[in-house]
C-alpha cells in the first residue's frame, strides 16, 4: 500500500497522507514517497500543489516517527534529516502548496503545515508543536518557520506548552487563510488552487520565492549562531531529551529533572 497517494488534474497535484494505521506519521518511508511526488509534480509542471490526507480523520498527522528519531547524544534534527529535506522541499518547490487540514496536526507535521504557503481548514483543525513534551532542542531554521507566520508571543506559548492551537485562534492569528465548514473544505481548497493554476506559472514562482526569502530575513551574527547551537547540543546530550525519548517509547509520562540552560551569549 502507498503511504501518499498521489494524484494529477487540471495541473494541480495532490499529496494525500495515507497511513492511518500510524496516524500518518512522518516516517522517513513516508516522507520518501513525498518526496517523490514533489519531484514528479516539479517534472510535470504542475501549477499548485495540494498537501492533505486521504481520509478525514480526528489526526491529520501525529508529526515526525519518534520511534526514528535517535535516543540521546546525537542532533536529533540534522539539516540533512529527512523531515529537515522535506520541509525545505515544500518551501522551495516552484509551485505553492496548500495545505488542507481537517482534524490536529502535531509536532513535525506542525512544522510541516507552517511550512506550506497557504493553509484551509475546517473546525476540526488544531495546530501543536511538542518538543517541549520530549526534551528534544528545536533548531533556529524550524523557529524561524514559526516566527514567518506567526507573532512572537504565540510562537513562545506554542513551544513552551505543547498544546494545540484551536482553529479559530489559528485563524485569527492569520496562520490559516480560512477555516470553513468541514463539508465544504475539500470544494474551496481545490477552488483556490485550480484558481492560482489559471494564473502566470513564472510570476507565481516569483513570488512564492520572494515572499518567503524576505518574510525569513532576518540578521543573525556568527557569534549568536554557534551560542543558538551550543545551547541546542547542551539539550540533546542532556538527560530530559533521552527521558523524554524513552518515555515516549514506553507511553508514560515523562520525568524531567533538568533546570532551566542560563548560558548567554
Amino acid at each position: 500500500m502507498a503511504l501518499v497517494e498521489i494524484t494529477i488534474e487540471d495541473k494541480v497535484g495532490t499529496l494525500a497522507l495515507n497511513h492511518y494505521a500510524r496516524r500518518n506519521c512522518l516516517s522517513q518511508a513516508l516522507i520518501e514517497e513525498l518526496l517523490a511526488g514533489f519531484t514528479a509534480f516539479e517534472h510535470a509542471g504542475i501549477r499548485a500543489v495540494v498537501l492533505t490526507t486521504s481520509s478525514a480523520e480526528t489526526v491529520w498527522s501525529a508529526g515526525h516517527d519518534v520511534s526514528e528519531l535517535p535516543r540521546a547524544d546525537v542532533d536529533p534534527l540534522p539539516y540533512t534529516g529527512p523531515l529537515e529535506q522535506l520541509l525545505r522541499i515544500v518551501k522551495i518547490h516552484p509551485a505553492p502548496v496548500i495545505g488542507m487540514i481537517h482534524g490536529s496536526v502535531w509536532g513535525g507535521a506542525c512544522d510541516l503545515v507552517m511550512s506550506c504557503d497557504l493553509l484551509i481548514g475546517d473546525p476540526t483543525c488544531s495546530f501543536a508543536i511538542t518538543p517541549a513534551k520530549l526534551g528534544l532542542p528545536y533548531n533556529a531554521s524550524g523557529f524561524l518557520t514559526f516566527l514567518s507566520r506567526l507573532p512572537l508571543a504565540l510562537v513562545k506559548e506554542m513551544f513552551f506548552t505543547a498544546e494545540p492551537l484551536s482553529a479559530e485562534r489559528a485563524e485569527r492569528a492569520g496562520l490559516v487563510n480560512e477555516i470553513v465548514p468541514e463539508e465544504q473544505l475539500k470544494e474551496r481548497t481545490y477552488r483556490l488552487a485550480r484558481t492560482i493554476a489559471s494564473r502566470s506559472a513564472a510570476s507565481v514562482s516569483v513570488a512564492k520565492h520572494s515572499l518567503n526569502a524576505l518574510s525569513q530575513a532576518r540578521p543573525l551574527d556568527p557569534v549568536h549562531f554557534e551560542w543558538l547551537q551550543g545551547l541546542r547540543r547542551t539539550a540533546y546530550f542532556g538527560p530530559d531529551y533521552r527521558e523524554g525519548i524513552e518515555s515516549f517509547l514506553q507511553r508514560r509520562t515523562p520525568n524531567f529533572g533538568s533546570d532551566p540552560i542560563a548560558w548567554r551569549p
